[in-house]
Parts: C-alpha cells; structure tokens; sequence
C-alpha cells in the first residue's frame, strides 16, 4: 500500500486552531496543543456564560423595578404580589423597560398593584 502523508490537511486544521486562538495570552496563541486546549476551555466558558447571562439580565429587572417600585412608595415583592392578585402578567423585562421608558405608565400599573393589595386586606 501507498504511503499518505495527509500534510496539507493536517496544517490547515492546525492553521484553523491557530486563528481561532489569535489574541490569547502567552502560549496559548503560538502553540498548537495550548492552543487547542484554551479553544475548548473557552468554548466551555462561553456555553455556560450564555446560560449565567439569562439570570444576570434577571437581576438587572428586578433591580431597576425595585428602583421604581420604591419611587412609588412600594416593595419590589409587595408589587409582584400585588401584580399577581390583579391577574397582570407582564414579564420582568418588560416592566423593566417600562419603568425606564414611561415611568407615567409605569405608576398607572404600581397604582392598581396597590388597589389589588388593598382589597385583599379587607
């Protein structure tokens, strides 16, 4: 049987390693095998920062409408509560855009939040 070398092949995968790891520090972007490993550890990063980032976003919501829950004299879960007993549902990004955009529109929901709250105290 013949003998195949295979090295252009070969180059162009290392070449494609290479460029992908263009900007790492140290070894990790002029050498093949470190090269290739910082690839998969960064490629494992990015796949669990995307799912972190859905509850960082989360968070943020939830802080700018305590924000502008507290401008209007209530509690971030008092407001919730309040939302959920008057049968709103608006997801928290969406309160939170409304809470930066319209902060008008924003009271009229604090405003029946609060009425919700009241009647069920009595």
């Amino acid at each position: 049987m013949t003998r195949v070398k295979g090295g252009t092949v070969t180059r162009a995968r290392r070449k494609k390693v290479l460029k992908e790891a263009k900007g790492y520090f140290g070894s990790k972007h002029r050498l093949y095998k470190t090269a290739q490993e910082q690839l998969f550890h960064s490629g494992d990063y990015s796949f669990q920062d995307r799912k972190k980032n859905k509850g960082n976003f989360r968070k943020l919501w939830i802080t700018r409408i305590n924000a502008a829950c507290r401008k209007n004299d209530i509690s971030y879960s008092k407001f919730i509560d309040g939302l959920k007993k008057s049968n709103i549902t608006v997801n928290r990004k969406m309160l939170s855009e409304l809470a930066i955009d319209s902060p008008e529109e924003f009271t009229k929901i604090v405003n029946i939040a609060k009425e919700a709250l009241k009647k069920e105290e009595k």
